[in-house]
């Protein structure tokens, strides 16, 4: 019986030997899996060069390019006051808009009228004066003629003793007389020149006052010099007004001014693209040309567009008149006078209001670059780096220099080619020699396009 289990023991140890030698003969050896690497997926860009259209944009308000405030130059009271003299009104150009009551200048101009009436009748009576002088002093020259020759011959008797003396004493009193009635008449001859200057210099005061008359006559009314708009109106008919006082204010509206914050730089820039303009990253000056640039470069190349913050939609075209020559201290900004024609001619409000007085607008001044540039979006700028895809579909980081950067875009001056493959992605980690899978993006290719022409997208 002990013999017999182990017999049993011995067969199973046995066969279990035998099952594990077969099971390892059995077994198949791991297979070997190729190495094999992911691409990273990468949205690209082609780099083509474009034509920019560089921007510079600002805030600012609007004001009249001309405004009046009628101010009196005379006292009196309102006789009359046109209905639409009121704030916020239109009113044309010649329109008769108030009258101050003309009737004492009225007067005081008839009163001078009749002062020089008067002068002039005096220096009538003063030439004929002069001419009847003059006639009694030619016959009285004649009479002292004969008086001296009628002397001389008395002279000459006495001496032969054919005449007495008393009769020679005589003709002398009488020669003298006649002398004097001539000296007379000269003396009044001599007066005439002085009383005409004196009746020449009250004709003058009396010319001026005259023209003072008239002009305070002019004065007592008031007519529009151009199409305006009512600013402030605080007069009524009857109301008494005195010499200086404000009647009413009205705005020009032929031109509006807006005068914007612009960034110096973002200025310069696009001033930079124009013909003759100089080089704004070799000049040395804070704001070169800005003193003289309205005689050196061609303005009216510039489009100028004025945006109401309240009408985002709507723009007005106009043109940049003149730049301040001094930085704004607390925003550290310059003041660009933005010039509008016609503010008010194409208005239709709400959708397109006119620009008036005081409102809030955003003014845009762009010009073209000359020569196409390459442009890419400022997202793709990595710290003064790109990221670009090689021949071999391999992530190389490149350096390159930006000429300028304009909100979401970026001109690459230097380090970047037309045709070079523009990683669009912001990769991380970004390794050089990283495979990837470039996916060309059309989408942004359009957007781009868009953006440098200066259209929304």
């Amino acid at each position: 019986m002990h013999r017999k289990h182990k017999l049993i023991l011995a067969l199973t140890l046995i066969a279990g030997i035998a099952f594990v030698v077969v099971m390892v003969k059995l077994k198949q050896p791991p297979e070997r899996a190729a190495e094999q690497v992911a691409a990273t997926p990468a949205r690209i860009l082609e780099a083509t060069p474009l034509t920019v259209r560089i921007e510079a944009r600002g805030f600012g308000q609007v004001l009249p390019a001309r405004s009046w405030k009628a101010v009196a130059n005379v006292g009196g009271r309102i006789t009359w006051k046109h209905p639409d003299l009121e704030s916020g009104n239109l009113i044309s150009e010649g329109t008769r808009l108030l009258q101050i009551d003309p009737t004492r200048y009225e007067l005081a101009e008839a009163s001078a009228r009749a002062d020089i009436a008067g002068l002039e009748a005096e220096r009538q009576q003063l030439d004929q004066e002069e001419q009847n002088t003059r006639a009694l002093l030619e016959l009285e020259n004649r009479r002292l003629a004969l008086a001296q020759r009628e002397l001389q011959r008395a002279k000459t008797l006495a001496n032969s003793g054919s005449l007495s003396q008393t009769r020679l004493d005589e003709q002398q009193r009488a020669t003298l007389q006649q002398q004097q009635a001539v000296q007379s008449l000269q003396n009044q001859l001599n007066l005439i020149p002085v009383r005409q200057e004196t009746l020449k210099a009250r004709l003058a005061r009396s010319e001026s006052a005259l023209a003072n008359a008239r002009e305070d006559l002019e004065d007592t009314h008031f007519e529009a010099p151009w199409d305006l708009r009512v600013h402030q109106s605080d007069i009524e008919t009857g109301q008494q007004v005195s010499p200086n006082q404000t009647l009413f204010v009205a705005d020009d509206i032929t031109a509006a001014e807006a005068t914007v914050q612009l960034e110096m730089s973002e200025l310069r820039n696009v001033l930079s693209q124009l013909p003759g303009a100089p080089d704004p990253a070799s000049s040395g000056q804070a704001h070169p040309g800005f003193t003289d640039f309205h005689e050196q470069l061609p303005l009216d190349s510039l489009t100028v567009r004025v945006h109401p913050t309240g009408a985002p939609d709507s723009h007005w075209a106009g043109k940049l008149t003149r730049v301040t020559g001094s930085l704004d201290p607390a925003t550290r900004t310059i003041q660009a006078v933005i010039t509008v024609d016609e503010p008010y001619r194409s208005a239709n409000p709400p959708a397109r209001p006119p620009l008036v007085r005081n409102m809030f607008v955003q003014a845009t001044i762009a010009a073209p670059t000359p020569e196409p540039v390459l442009v890419v979006p400022a997202s793709a700028i990595h710290q003064g780096e790109v990221y670009l895809a090689d021949g071999e579909n391999r992530l190389q980081r490149q350096p390159v220099t930006l000429a300028s950067q304009q909100g979401e875009l970026a001109v690459v001056s230097d380090g970047l080619k037309p045709g070079d493959r523009l990683i669009l992605d912001d990769l991380v980690p970004a390794i050089n020699g990283t495979l990837l899978n470039p996916m060309p993006d059309e989408q942004t290719a359009k957007w781009l396009q868009k953006m440098a022409a200066g259209e929304q997208p």
